[in-house]
């Protein structure tokens, strides 16, 4: 299985929007705000698996099992135990994932046709750089704006960002 998730990350994003597009337009989900969700999806869910993987076979084994022995359910120690210390881990992929949404430009561009439902980088494209005239004052403006929010949130964020993508990497 993780190397099927390897495989599918393998391949460049332009490949993966030709089958894509095919598949979405046979179930008549083009220019819908679901389909850029499911492709965002699709793109960030190998190395959110792998990167989870990695995170619980980094949790001691002991742990679950002194859990259980307390009497805890699976269920239980699931969400008491395991969660709980692979909170770093959950808010790293949160991170990645929110990345990749943001600054998605061939999904935007191909699957939405709409310009209320585009993502920002295609949005932007499309406004400020036309075929004859570009204004580049005001892409670098809505670039710099739409750089703002990531800034802010990588600020706050970044010491997630550090140990979820550090904690999995030890074994002992």
């Amino acid at each position: 299985m993780a190397l099927l998730l390897l495989s599918a990350q393998m391949f460049p994003t332009v490949t993966l929007v030709i089958g894509l597009y095919s598949q979405y337009q046979k179930m008549n989900l083009l220019n819908t705000l679901f389909v850029l969700v499911l492709a965002a999806a699709s793109t960030a869910l190998p190395f959110s698996v792998m990167l989870m993987r990695t995170f619980f076979n980094s949790i001691s084994r002991e742990l679950e099992e002194a859990a259980e022995i307390d009497g805890a359910s699976r269920f239980r120690v699931l969400f008491t135990v395991i969660v709980p210390l692979s909170k770093p881990g959950i808010m790293a992929i949160a991170i990645y994932t929110f990345l990749i949404a943001w600054d998605d430009f061939l999904f935007g561009l191909t699957l939405v046709s709409d310009l209320d439902k585009r993502t920002l980088s295609p949005g932007l494209s499309l406004t400020f750089l036309g075929e004859y005239s570009y204004n580049w004052s005001g892409a670098t403006a809505a670039a710099v704006t739409a750089t703002l929010p990531l800034l802010i949130a990588f600020l706050f964020l970044q010491r997630y960002m550090v140990e979820g993508l550090t904690a999995g990497g030890v074994k002992e």
